[in-house]
């Protein structure tokens, strides 16, 4: 059982300005801003929240990113696939490695869970380990039945 509490954000808190990255501006002046709700304990998992104006911009991602759009809307190309208008509920997972095209005609605000990925020589590693972990503890744990946890 983990004594590690909960922690709880909400969605409507103040946002930061966030300037999008002046060369990857195509139309308009976009203002962008954005406020972190959570983070993991290795801090390579975190949720933010961001919004953005109108514009047209390209976002070259650095980590994978799952976004669940809140409000507006904003029509994203990666450039292989067709481009695709996202509205409120909608959920869309970009891996590391893309650059999208994102047309924001007048306003989008998002929920982005981000993960920084790991070479995969290490993903598989630690994979192992928790693999050996939990067998571990599976072995150590006492069993119904056998003698450990009978009723007196």
């Amino acid at each position: 059982m983990s004594t590690t509490p909960m922690i709880a954000s909400v969605t409507t808190g103040d946002l930061r300005p966030a300037p999008i990255e002046p060369s990857w501006i195509h139309e308009g002046m976009p203002i962008a801003r954005n406020t972190m709700l959570s983070r993991s304990a290795d801090r390579l998992a975190w949720t933010l929240v961001w919004d953005c104006t109108a514009g047209k911009f390209e976002w070259h991602y650095d980590i994978d990113e799952t976004i669940h759009f809140l409000e507006g809307s904003a029509t994203i190309s990666d450039g292989i696939n067709p481009a695709k208008t996202f509205v409120a509920g909608d959920v869309l997972f970009i891996p590391r490695g893309a650059v999208c095209h994102w047309h924001v005609e007048s306003y989008v605000r998002k929920v982005a869970f981000c993960r920084q990925t790991q070479p995969k020589y290490l993903a598989l590693a630690l994979r192992a380990f928790n693999k050996v972990k939990k067998l571990l503890r599976r072995k150590s744990a006492p069993t119904v039945g056998g003698g450990l946890l009978e009723a007196a």
